[in-house]
C-alpha cells in the first residue's frame, strides 16, 4: 500500500482498524476521506493512524499480557512510512472528528461492505415490488411485543456452488451515494440515541460489533469472495451448510448480526431492567421483561422504515422473504443479549444441547436449527468480548462497568453496593457464564482458531483477575470519587 499512502503518514488497513477498535483504541483511526485502489485487492477503504492519539495513549502492558496493542499494530499494518511518526505536523480537518464520528464511519464501512456483498448475491433477480414492501413494512413488528416475536429457528437462504461461482464480485458493485449517505445518516442518528453511560454507549456497541465481525470473517475465510473476508482465488466453491451450518451462505445474514450489534443497546438506561420494572417505567409497562433490549429494537426499526431511509432499505431486501428473515434475525440477535433472564437461558441450554447432541441429524432443519443457536452465542461473546481478549482490554472495561454500576448505586437506583462484590462476582462470572461460553464456541466447530483465542484469554484474565481484582475494586472506587468531586 505504499504507492498510495503519504510522505510522513502512516496508513492501515481495515484489519488493523478493527484490531484497534476492538482494543477500545477507536480514537487512533481515522477514516481516508475515499478508498484507495490496492493492487490485486481492489478499492479498499484504509485509515490514517492519528498518531497524536497513539502517542498520547499507547498501553502499557501487564506481566500477564502477551502483547500489546500498539505490538500487534507494529506487527499487523500496512503502512507506507514512518518516518516522522509522531510529528504533529501531519494533522488535517479529518483530526478533528470527534469519537463518534470515527465510530459511525467505522461502522459505515462495515456494513457498506456487506451492501456490496447482499446486492450481488441478488444476481439477475426481479426488481423490487415497492408497493408491495411498503405494506409488509407498515405492518411487520406492529403486533406482537418483540421478545414474543422470538423463534427457535430462522430458516436461512443458501447458495450452491453454481450460484457462487457466477455471483458477481462484490467489490465491482456500487451501492450508491444516496444509500451509503442514509447509512451515515441512520448511524448517526442511532449514535445519538446511545446515552453518555460510562459501559452501555456506542463505543461498546462499536466493540461488539468489531467482535462480530472478527468471528464471521473467522467463518467466512472459507467462502469466497465475502465482504468481511479478503478473497483468495484458490478457495473451492461450495456450499458451507456442514461447516458453518449455513451462516456463511448468506450475506443478509451477516448483515443482520452486525447491525444488531450496532443498535443493540439503544438507549440503554444504564441499569438493569430488574430495575425498569421495579421503577414501573413507561418501556417496562409495555415490555415486562426483557425491557432494554426489546426497547433497543423497537428504536432502532421504526427509525430504519422512514422514508428518510428508503435507498438503505432497497439495498438490504428487495423480497418481502428477505424483509421478514432480516427482521427475524435482529428480534433473535438482540434478545440473546438479555443474559440475565433465568427463563432465557435455559432455554437457549436446552435448545444448544438438543442441537449439538453426540448424535445429531444432519439435514436443512437442523443447520438452521444449530446457526440460529450458534448466531445467539455469537452475540453473546461479542457482548462481553472484553473478558476474552487482552488483560488492559478488559481491566479498561470492567471499570467503565464497575463505575456504571456504582454511579446508579449512589443515584438510588440499585439496593446494594457493587463494590462489595464486585471481586466476588467477577470470579464467578468467569466460571460459570463466561468460560462455558468460551467453550460452546470452539465445542460447535465454526470459528476456528478465534474459539481457542478467546477460551485462552478468558482464563488468563481470570486468573489475573484472581491475583488483582481487590485491589482494582479500591482503584475503582477512588476512580468514581474522583471523577465527582464537586
Amino acid at each position: 500500500m505504499e504507492s498510495t499512502s503519504e510522505r510522513n503518514r502512516i496508513q492501515v488497513s481495515h484489519v488493523t482498524a478493527d484490531l484497534l477498535v476492538a482494543s477500545g483504541l477507536s480514537a487512533w483511526i481515522i477514516p481516508r476521506k475515499s478508498n484507495v485502489f490496492v493492487k490485486g485487492k481492489g478499492e479498499m477503504q484504509t485509515y490514517w493512524l492519528n498518531t497524536k492519539a497513539a502517542k498520547a495513549s499507547k498501553p502499557s502492558k501487564s506481566g500477564n499480557e502477551m502483547t500489546t496493542v500498539s505490538e500487534t499494530l507494529s506487527n499487523n499494518s500496512d503502512s507506507s512510512s514512518v518516518e516522522g511518526a509522531f510529528d504533529d505536523s501531519d494533522v488535517d480537518d479529518s483530526e478533528a472528528m470527534t469519537k463518534r464520528e470515527r465510530l459511525v464511519e467505522y461502522n459505515v464501512e462495515v456494513l457498506t461492505s456487506l451492501l456490496q456483498e447482499i446486492i450481488a448475491s441478488r444476481g439477475d433477480v426481479v426488481a423490487r415490488n415497492d408497493r408491495s414492501l411498503s405494506t409488509v413494512e407498515a405492518t411487520i413488528g406492529t403486533g406482537d411485543t418483540v421478545l414474543e416475536e422470538f423463534v427457535p429457528i430462522i430458516p436461512l437462504k443458501r447458495f450452491d456452488a453454481g450460484d457462487l461461482s457466477k455471483r458477481q464480485k462484490a467489490s465491482s458493485v456500487n451501492v450508491g451515494e444516496e444509500a451509503k449517505t442514509q447509512l451515515r445518516n441512520f448511524l448517526t442518528n442511532v449514535a445519538s440515541m446511545y446515552r453518555d453511560n460510562p459501559f452501555h454507549n456506542f463505543e461498546h456497541a462499536s466493540h461488539v460489533t468489531s467482535s462480530v465481525k472478527k468471528l464471521l470473517t473467522r467463518i467466512v475465510n472459507v467462502d469466497d469472495g465475502n465482504g468481511l473476508s479478503t478473497p483468495r482465488d484458490n478457495i473451492d466453491l461450495a456450499d458451507m451448510a456442514g461447516h458453518s451450518y449455513g451462516i456463511t451462505s448468506d450475506p443478509l445474514t451477516q448483515f443482520s448480526v452486525l447491525f444488531s450489534a450496532i443498535i443493540h443497546d439503544m438507549d440503554h438506561p444504564g441499569v438493569p431492567n430488574a430495575q425498569l420494572v421495579k421503577e414501573n417505567t413507561r418501556s417496562a409497562q409495555i415490555f415486562k421483561k426483557s425491557v432494554a433490549e426489546q426497547n433497543s429494537v423497537e428504536l432502532a426499526w421504526a427509525m430504519l422504515m422512514g422514508n428518510e431511509y428508503d435507498a438503505l432499505r432497497a439495498c438490504i431486501y428487495h423480497t418481502e422473504e428477505d424483509l421478514r428473515r432480516f427482521r427475524q434475525l435482529v428480534v433473535n440477535t438482540v434478545m440473546a443479549t438479555d443474559i440475565v433472564d433465568k427463563e432465557l437461558q435455559a432455554l437457549r441450554k436446552a435448545r444448544w444441547e438438543t442441537a449439538f447432541a453426540d448424535s445429531p441429524v444432519h439435514n436443512e432443519t437442523s443447520n438452521d436449527c444449530k446457526a440460529t443457536i450458534v448466531i445467539e452465542h455469537l452475540i453473546q461473546a461479542s457482548d462481553v468480548s472484553h473478558t476474552m481478549q487482552h488483560w488492559h482490554i478488559y481491566k479498561s472495561w470492567n471499570q467503565k462497568f464497575f463505575l456504571e454500576c456504582y454511579d446508579a448505586f449512589k443515584s438510588g437506583r440499585a439496593e446494594s453496593d457493587p463494590s462489595e462484590n464486585w471481586y466476588r462476582g467477577e470470579i464467578g462470572f468467569f466460571d460459570f457464564y463466561v468460560i462455558p461460553l468460551a467453550k460452546k464456541l470452539e465445542n460447535c466447530g465454526v470459528f476456528g482458531v478465534s474459539s481457542h483465542e478467546y477460551l485462552s484469554y478468558a482464563r488468563s484474565n481470570r486468573a489475573e483477575w484472581a491475583r488483582e481484582g481487590e485491589n482494582l475494586v479500591q482503584q475503582y472506587l477512588a476512580k468514581y470519587e474522583e471523577m465527582n468531586k464537586h
